[in-house]
């Protein structure tokens, strides 16, 4: 692969909006809702990771975040799936990537509609 295809599919986070409406979950807002799009420790620490994904921060699963502390800071209270409630550190919850709940291509599909025929 060149260089250039490596930069074109590499996550920025300093660029705002690089991916869309993709953000690290330490970064939403109390309130807010997505389905999360990847899990990825840094390089160094893939301890994060691995417990992440064993607390069901899995591809695909749905999260909403309930409470930040005192004055913004740890710990992030969020639930997952609308089942469970896990309270995480910003450094842990930044290794989450998460994106709209609604796919825009489901959004767009038109509903089913009937159709009579004249004659």
């Amino acid at each position: 692969m060149n260089s250039y295809n490596e930069q074109k599919h590499r996550f920025d986070p300093s660029q705002p909006g690089s991916l869309g409406l993709t953000q690290p979950l330490g970064q939403m807002q109390r309130g807010s809702t997505g389905r999360i799009l990847a899990v990825s420790g840094s390089a160094g620490d893939r301890n994060i990771e691995r417990g992440l994904l064993e607390m069901g921060f899995v591809e695909g699963a749905c999260i909403e975040v309930l409470h930040h502390g005192f004055l913004g800071q740890d710990p992030l209270a969020v639930r997952i799936n609308q089942t469970m409630t896990i309270a995480l550190r910003r450094c842990e919850a930044n290794a989450v990537l998460v994106g709209p709940l609604h796919d825009a291509a489901v959004d767009t599909k038109p509903g089913m509609t009937l159709e009579y025929a004249s004659s």
